[in-house]
């Protein structure tokens, strides 16, 4: 790594978020598997594109098609996972987009880490804290029976811990709000920092 130096281009972050007219950052969803990250994400970006913005959507699931497909499921696996999605957030923020994150991560260390690794204020935590039981409610895929059942082994929530996030920038709990409420009040996080314009 000692031979390797990262190359200044003429035109830079700052320019490409003039272009696109918003404030570039990563909105990182942390919750248990079922909370409601992906879809409270994806129904963020839909009403952000429906105002003009520039976004990607970077989900659990599908970057282990590709970017992650080598990985499996051990915490180190699961570590590097995630600090290949913040390099690659990294990369999108330096493009000006507004990148939505959906990811358990677990670990404050692991959230941490890709906090420090951005520029500064370039990412909001956003804690779907819903809880335990309702998840185990949802079960979508059914995670939950096989893990209580010993089937998945090292599942957050069950027989691995989930560390909360103690100072999230916002806390939703699908529970308890529906979807537009989820998403109404991200809206309006974005527009009091200035990210989004507010709509006339």
């Amino acid at each position: 790594m000692s031979n390797i130096v990262w190359q200044q281009h003429q035109i830079n972050g700052l320019d490409r978020e003039k272009q696109k007219q918003q404030q570039a950052v990563v909105l990182w969803f942390t919750g248990l598997s079922g909370a409601g990250k992906s879809t409270v994400a994806g129904a963020l970006e839909q009403a952000l594109v429906a105002r003009g913005a520039h976004t990607y959507l970077l989900d659990g699931d599908n970057v282990r098609h590709g970017l992650c497909a080598d990985l499996g499921f051990s915490e180190a696996d699961r570590t590097e996972n995630l600090r290949r999605v913040g390099a690659v957030a990294g990369l999108m923020v330096d493009a000006g987009l507004i990148v939505l994150s959906a990811f358990i991560s677990p670990l404050k260390s692991q959230r941490d880490a890709i906090r420090q690794a951005l520029p500064a204020g370039k990412f909001i935590e956003v804690y779907v804290a819903t809880s335990l039981e309702e998840c185990e409610k949802r079960d979508v895929k059914g995670l939950y029976q096989k893990a209580r059942r010993g089937e998945i082994k090292n599942f957050t929530g069950i027989s691995d811990p989930y560390e909360a996030p103690a100072q999230a920038d916002i806390v939703l709990d699908t529970g308890l709000l529906s979807l537009d409420e989820s998403v109404k009040q991200l809206l309006l996080l974005l527009e009091q920092r200035g990210i989004i314009r507010p709509q006339s």
